[in-house]
């Protein structure tokens, strides 16, 4: 729908970040981008550490870097970091027409 919008205006005004694509890798395959696993939270209570918010009480991971979740909403700090990467150098099957890169050296070109 963006690309039919972009071609009617006559350039690439409007982009789109598939930040549900990057999420679904990492927990499709955890090992490929650096997580033990995608399954159990690095911070939480109950099976999982799935319950619950991040508490003084709560379980916590020996290493944070290793866990695509930090509790049972978030994505970590590394899995934000990955997902950041694709908005900023990720292909069309992350960010379509362009990436933020190419739009800042666009921008950068324009001003």
């Amino acid at each position: 729908m963006l690309l039919q919008l972009n071609r009617k205006i006559g350039r690439d005004v409007f982009i789109a970040a598939n930040t549900g694509k990057a999420h679904n890798d990492f927990v499709s395959n955890p090992q490929q981008f650096g997580f033990i696993t995608a399954k159990v939270a690095c911070c939480g209570q109950g099976p999982y550490n799935g319950l619950g918010l991040c508490t003084p009480l709560s379980n916590l991971c020996p290493n944070r870097k290793q866990y695509a979740f930090w509790d049972a909403f978030h994505p970590s700090q590394e899995a934000n970091r990955l997902i950041v990467e694709e908005i900023m150098s990720g292909s069309k099957a992350y960010m379509n027409p362009m990436n933020l890169s190419t739009i800042l050296a666009l921008d950068a070109i324009a001003t």
